[in-house]
């Protein structure tokens, strides 16, 4: 069993690694914290490098939780992607953070939490900053 936490470099993705590590503690379990990227969308603000790899590595070690880091392509379908790896990484929670946005940025923008938290094939736990 693993514990999957969305994660992207925001106060957002600090807070679900907070949320996410304690939650493998607790239930004396590993974490996989994915980096999801839309294909053909490399080099976004959203994509993490080697030295936040080992930085999330590091913090979940503090936490005493064993830490996998995986940047998976995905094409727009982040909800399914999460599934996906959800089920490969049998996956008994998947955390996410959120960020407070007005009803007319998510109906214009959508939301991909929304979508996450309506989709998941497993519990979601959602953290703020």
């Amino acid at each position: 069993m693993t514990i999957l936490i969305g994660y992207l470099p925001a106060p957002e993705g600090e807070a679900a690694l907070r949320a996410g590590f304690a939650e493998a503690e607790l239930r004396s379990t590993r974490a996989v914290v994915v980096n999801a990227q839309r294909r053909g969308a490399s080099g976004t603000p959203t994509e993490i490098g080697q030295d936040d790899i080992e930085r999330i590595v590091g913090l979940g070690r503090e936490s005493g939780v064993e830490v996998e880091v995986l940047q998976p392509d995905h094409e727009d379908d982040l909800p399914g992607a999460l599934n996906e790896l959800a089920a490969e990484h049998d996956a008994q929670l998947i955390v996410i953070g959120l960020r407070k946005r007005s009803a007319i940025g998510k109906f214009i923008l959508g939301s991909q939490a929304q979508r996450i938290l309506l989709e998941a094939e497993v519990p979601v736990l959602t953290a703020k900053a």
